[in-house]
């Protein structure tokens, strides 16, 4: 008799390369219509609907209503943590056009994990940390430093907050691109927002690559002596 979690449902779902495509646009952790998914995936929006309402049973994406319109979006940090691996192990597609290899080229660069910095961007600013000695690297986790607390509160991200949210406090994350780890958890998150709340960031549309402003590679020379 089988006890425990059925990971095969989980891995059948995803193995479909729509419900797949779908879940990697999610990987921006916005919220999405259906029928943006379903241009995405390249898709029927009646297919997209049907894929996300098995989705919906296994609890993988959640749903949010206003009005008429229905938001959908990865239902939490693990499953998108978990996508994360796949495809760091995952083959890539062949390229068939100019678009493709831009397209490719800006995810490389930098991309939203979920909810945290990912790509080329995303290792540096962990190299950075490291190299300023702000945070430590260990085998299965990272360690803030006293000279990070101090760095951390100085630009304006309060630590004893974001340690008291019900998440992981920082921990590290695969890149697939980059095969090599970036920073994720609440620590992670806040760095990322308060990239945007500088305006050194912003959204690419119909994506989630990262571009990077101006003041953005001015600031994070200065700040971390990341250049870009």
């Amino acid at each position: 008799m089988r006890s425990g979690p059925d990971a095969s449902t989980i891995a059948s779902l995803i193995s479909d390369p729509s419900r797949a495509a779908i879940l990697t646009v999610l990987m921006d952790g916005r919220s999405h219509p259906a029928g943006d998914l379903a241009y995405a995936a390249n898709i029927k929006p009646q297919t997209a609907s049907f894929h996300l309402a098995k989705m919906l049973e296994v609890n993988v994406v959640s749903l949010e209503k206003q009005g008429r319109h229905r938001y959908y979006r990865i239902e939490n940090i693990e499953i998108a943590k978990a996508l994360e691996t796949l495809l760091a192990i995952s083959p890539q597609p062949k390229v068939k056009s100019f678009k493709q290899v831009t397209e490719n080229e800006n995810l490389r660069f930098a991309r939203t994990c979920y909810d945290h910095l990912a790509g080329k961007l995303g290792v540096k600013l962990m190299d950075a940390l490291v190299d300023k000695g702000y945070i430590i690297e260990e085998s299965n986790e990272i360690l803030i430093t006293k000279e990070g607390e101090i760095f951390f509160e100085l630009f304006d991200i309060p630590l004893d907050i974001v340690r008291k949210k019900r998440r992981s406090f920082v921990h590290k994350c695969l890149d697939w691109s980059e095969r090599r780890h970036h920073l994720a958890g609440a620590l992670g998150h806040e760095l990322f927002e308060r990239f945007f709340e500088l305006q050194w960031i912003e959204r690419m549309e119909k994506t989630r690559a990262i571009r990077i402003t101006s003041a953005g590679r001015k600031g994070l020379n200065e700040l971390l002596s990341i250049t870009l």
